[in-house]
């Protein structure tokens, strides 16, 4: 096929027209073209006056070399192959691959195993989706936390409470296998060519069980409720691990998916003697504004014709932290996403439509090593703990949040809430952010907010609310592994995803998970398949 970029359609035209552009661009009649496949799509919303959807797109037609020897236009090229392609030769493994964890890293690392004929086992300490979907409900409505069964923990990890965002900045090409298996268990067809696809936490949510029943037919096995809570090796090699501590599973090869939020498992690993290092991360608040603002920042005029807006947004203080916007959520939710006892956070979610009143993001600002008051490891884990426990207390208990309006944060004062009514449940609770975080963060807030509302007209006005705290959006650990994927200092264990300080994201995480599958298999390649 050829590909062909930059055709560029005015907003709501159709698309049939492009046949018409791309004949026109290889100087072929419409109707030689036999084939038009739309590779990627693009709003180019730079100039509000003339806002457009801008295509790539493959056709094919007859004669396709000889046209693409003839043609010489930048736009024009041979479309690359981009199917993805296993690892040759045979895998034999005494004992079955375990993965633990079912987030992203872990469903498609225990997908590609299965792929390849290893019936992987996967251990995830939370519930089925179906289970957790009840629970997390109950949590949402009245403030009980079931800690192993939540927004971090169960079928399809944190991602599945979230926008199910699929935009990463990797060129990694696992990430076209990612995508199409997500579009084959049920996610919309468009996620394959929209520049910032997104699933939505209504939808997402069967595509997970979809990918489960994928690897179960295949001959892996699932199992829920199972969690990771001790490790068996010799000679620097896994040899089991064990599960809700009482149970013992042979293994040679271990993935360890955990997410960002698998505290107690970090400090297990730690205490087993694993290679880990302190991680800087970010932390900060969820600003919640009306997504007809945002539209009308980024739209103009032509608010009404187009989707929810989003945004992105970043700030270098004076004295040179980073303070940005992350997992912008149109039409979405702020929602409650702890999973220790009397620590609070929490996270964004949209459903597919974007329907909702309000915009949210994280407010993020970085936080380094140096913050953390302590060498140890696990000291960013702590930190983020003691400000859990200052939100969790500054909502006055039973999981409400801390919220302040913006307004009220950058004068010092303490007014009513104006137009942005604050979606977060169980309820929220009046609270100055002062009392949450550390100086240096409130200070790059500070600065950070009036600086963004020239970027986004409105983005820092008055009544946006600010609730306390977004603490997870990523890992404060990384645990340490070599250039092929296993732990530094414990062979057959395979760190992998965001947990495990890899990854940013469904589809970096995703794609880790590949490519750890893809090391156990060459890892036991057997030799006369080699060559």
């Amino acid at each position: 096929m050829i590909r062909i970029s930059e055709l560029k359609l005015p907003v709501g035209a159709e698309e049939s027209l492009l046949r018409k552009k791309a004949a026109k661009i290889l100087s072929v009649p419409a109707d030689q073209i036999t084939e038009l496949r739309i590779f990627k799509r693009s709003l180019d919303a730079r100039k509000k006056e003339d806002i457009h959807a801008v295509y790539v797109v493959d056709v094919s037609v007859k004669n396709e070399k000889a046209l693409l020897a003839k043609i010489k236009n930048k736009k024009v090229s041979k479309t690359p192959d981009l199917s993805y392609h296993f690892p040759e030769g045979r895998c034999r493994m005494e004992k079955r691959p375990v993965v633990a964890g079912f987030g992203p890293a872990g469903m498609f690392a225990a997908l590609l195993l299965a792929q390849m004929g290893l019936r992987p086992i996967v251990l995830e300490r939370g519930g089925d989706v179906d289970s957790r979907k009840a629970a997390v409900e109950r949590f949402w409505r009245d403030g009980i936390l079931d800690t192993e069964n939540n927004v971090q923990f169960g079928e399809g990890g944190a991602g599945t409470f979230s926008d199910g965002k699929l935009t990463t900045r990797i060129k990694d090409p696992r990430c076209r296998k990612v995508l199409e298996e997500l579009a084959a268990a049920g996610a919309p067809k468009e996620i394959l060519y929209e520049t910032k696809a997104h699933i939505g936490t209504d939808l997402l949510r069967d595509v997970v069980k979809n990918i489960r029943k994928e690897i179960e037919r295949l001959g892996g096995e699932v199992r829920f409720f199972s969690k990771v809570t001790g490790l068996e090796t010799a000679d620097g090699r896994i040899q089991a691990v064990i599960i809700n501590e009482k149970e013992r599973l042979e293994t040679e090869a271990l993935v360890l998916a955990l997410g960002h939020s698998a505290r107690d498992t970090f400090q297990m690993l730690y205490d087993s003697g694993f290679a880990m290092e302190q991680k800087p991360f970010a932390m900060g608040v969820r600003i919640e504004h009306p997504q007809r603002m945002v539209n009308e920042a980024q739209y103009g005029s032509a608010a009404e014709e187009l989707p929810a807006a989003d945004y992105r947004l970043t700030y270098t203080t004076e004295k040179g932290r980073g303070v940005y916007t992350f997992c912008m959520c149109p039409g979405g939710y702020v929602v409650a996403a702890a999973s220790e006892e009397g620590r609070l956070a929490v996270n964004g979610m949209s459903e597919h439509a974007r329907d909702g009143k309000n915009a949210n993001s994280a407010l993020l600002v970085q936080v380094f090593p140096e913050d953390f008051g302590d060498s140890h490891p696990l000291a960013g884990m702590e930190f983020q703990r003691r400000l859990e426990e200052k939100a969790f207390q500054a909502g006055g208990g039973g999981y409400r949040a801390p919220i302040q309006t913006a307004g009220d944060f950058l004068r010092g004062d303490k007014t009513p809430l104006g137009e942005v009514t604050p979606t977060y449940g169980p309820g929220t609770a009046a609270a100055s952010m002062d009392d949450i975080f550390p100086e240096f963060m409130t200070e790059a807030l500070r600065e950070a907010l009036p600086a963004m509302g020239r970027k986004l007209k409105g983005f820092d006005r008055s009544d946006a609310v600010l609730t306390a705290v977004e603490s997870r959006s990523s890992s404060p650990v990384r645990i340490l592994r070599e250039e092929q994927g296993e732990s530094r200092n414990v062979k057959g264990v395979y760190p992998a995803g965001e947990g495990a300080g890899y990854a940013g994201g469904i589809v970096s995480a995703a794609v880790d998970g590949v490519r750890v599958a893809e090391q156990i298999f060459l890892h036991h390649r057997t030799e006369d398949e080699v060559e």
